[in-house]
């Protein structure tokens, strides 16, 4: 489980074909990363993995660090759920550690599954630093859209404006420009997308209540 709160950004070093998936590996972050193999990781919105962590060298370490390489295996499922089919090397992703239980929530219950793609139709300059981005969803996912609710973009977490049928905004401040990937995202860009949960579940237990 996740909270949709990005901890950093990092760039794609190497995606290798292996069998019906993919193998990606990426840097891990500066400062303190200690993740193990084996442990859950939001990459891009998406809960993955920790196959292998190693160092510059290729050496495998037990536990991840600044200047670790972490390894991913992606299955047919996911690159058919995702836009990962796109990953190329120097591509930033969003990266976020599982939740431990204590811990303060400051964006929503996230589980990294993602529920569709969305593409990214327009970007707006909002004056203050920040920025106005909307997406183009397909149909079936519009129904998760509600004014002021939260969705999850890529995997973060962010606050539902003017939904239209297919469309919606998100208005981004500048601190979250700086440390995830919508800071450099462009038009035409395709992004995971994941409902909020609570919102799943009670269309989930009373089906028709929508």
């Amino acid at each position: 489980m996740f909270t949709g709160i990005i901890e950093a950004r990092t760039p794609i070093v190497a995606v290798e074909a292996q069998g019906t998936g993919l193998r990606v590996v990426l840097e891990a972050p500066e400062g303190v990363w200690d993740v193990v193999g084996g442990e859950s990781v939001a990459v891009a919105g998406v809960c993955l993995t920790v196959a292998r962590i190693e160092d510059s060298e290729g050496a495998e370490l037990e536990v991840g660090a600044a200047g670790a390489r972490l390894s991913f295996d992606l299955s047919k499922e996911t690159l058919d759920r995702t836009w990962f089919e796109e990953l190329q090397p120097g591509r930033l992703v969003n990266l976020e550690r599982s939740m431990r239980m204590g811990d303060r929530i400051d964006g929503h219950l996230v589980s990294g599954h993602v529920d569709a793609v969305g593409e990214v139709v327009e970007i707006e300059d909002s004056g203050d630093g920040g920025r106005r981005i909307s997406f183009q969803v397909p149909p079936e996912f519009s129904r998760w859209l509600v004014d002021k609710g939260s969705v999850t973009i890529d995997g973060v977490s962010l606050t539902v404006c003017d939904p239209n049928e297919d469309r919606f905004d998100v208005a981004v401040i500048p601190v979250t420009l700086d440390v995830t990937n919508l800071g450099v995202v462009e038009v035409g860009q395709r992004v995971n997308l994941e409902a909020d949960a609570i919102g799943k579940w009670v269309a989930r237990l009373f089906p028709g209540a929508d």
